[in-house]
């Protein structure tokens, strides 16, 4: 098992792209040009980090990793709130690495628990060729998807790995069905699809959206959080036709983060 620096390390390099700044229902607010820079120091026991926004730089050194981050052994990572509560802004990054491309997406809730604003960031390696994803339609996700799940914990207890799968279609009137399956549980929903949003509003008190959106990504996320109630926020990012990748980050019914997963699932069957 790789430790979590040695994850960290497989984002060295310097990522060139775009922070797109976007409102909670998918709307291009701002579109920043951005380089930002991982280098190893010591012998990779430090990390400078030099981040370009426009004509902005900021440059940062580390040489230890808070509570507040984990990563996967891929690279792929999450970082943001630990803690849920009242009158406090509230949010979480979400970092997938695929190849010389990386996908990162920040969710930020304000001090009310509303969906307050997102930003996307594309980025490839410097010196390799970036590829354009259409954008995420949800005829793009229907059929049978079955992959693998890893969880892993703030506490850094043992990561578990467990099968899954998803099927998603469209009813006579244009509703989305979805059944999601972790190992042995499983959850059926549905949502209403307008553009790129989905809306998933069975309970009054969770609705959930899922904004579809450039680069294959998807966001998923409540528009309002609710206090002692367990909660999630989703990433996710159609790398190829037939291969996505989604990443969970869980709090409990205290609000605390409890765990994040990182799925890779391929299609199996499309529906005709």
């Amino acid at each position: 098992m790789r430790s979590q620096w040695e994850a960290l390390l497989k984002n060295l390099g310097e990522w060139q792209g775009s922070f797109t700044r976007l409102s909670p229902q998918g709307e291009i607010q701002e579109d920043i040009p951005s380089i930002v820079s991982l280098d190893g120091l010591n012998n990779n026991q430090t990390i400078r980090q030099t981040i370009c926004l426009g004509p902005n730089e900021k440059v940062l050194e580390y040489s230890s990793l808070g509570r507040s981050v984990l990563f996967f052994e891929n690279g792929a990572f999450s970082q943001g709130s630990i803690q849920l509560g009242p009158f406090s802004e509230f949010g979480a990054e979400f970092g997938l690495i695929y190849e010389n491309h990386r996908l990162r997406l920040i969710q930020l809730f304000d001090k009310n628990l509303q969906l307050d604003k997102l930003t996307l960031i594309r980025e490839h390696l410097a010196g390799t060729q970036p590829r354009q994803r259409p954008t995420l339609k949800v005829d793009d996700l229907l059929g049978e998807w079955q992959g693998e799940a890893v969880t892993i914990y703030p506490d850094l207890r043992p990561p578990q790995s467990y099968p899954t799968k998803m099927q998603l279609q469209l009813d006579n009137a244009g509703r989305l069905m979805q059944s999601l399956t972790f190992g042995e549980r499983t959850i059926t929903s549905t949502a209403t699809v307008k553009d790129s949003i989905i809306h998933f509003n069975q309970d009054p008190q969770k609705q959930v959206q899922v904004l579809l959106l450039s680069d294959g990504a998807s966001a998923t996320s409540p528009l309002k959080l609710q206090l002692r109630q367990p909660l999630f926020l989703e990433v996710g990012w159609l790398i190829e036709p037939n291969l996505r990748q989604r990443m969970i980050r869980s709090y409990s019914e205290k609000g605390e983060w409890v765990s994040l997963t990182l799925v890779t699932e391929r299609r199996v069957a499309c529906v005709n």
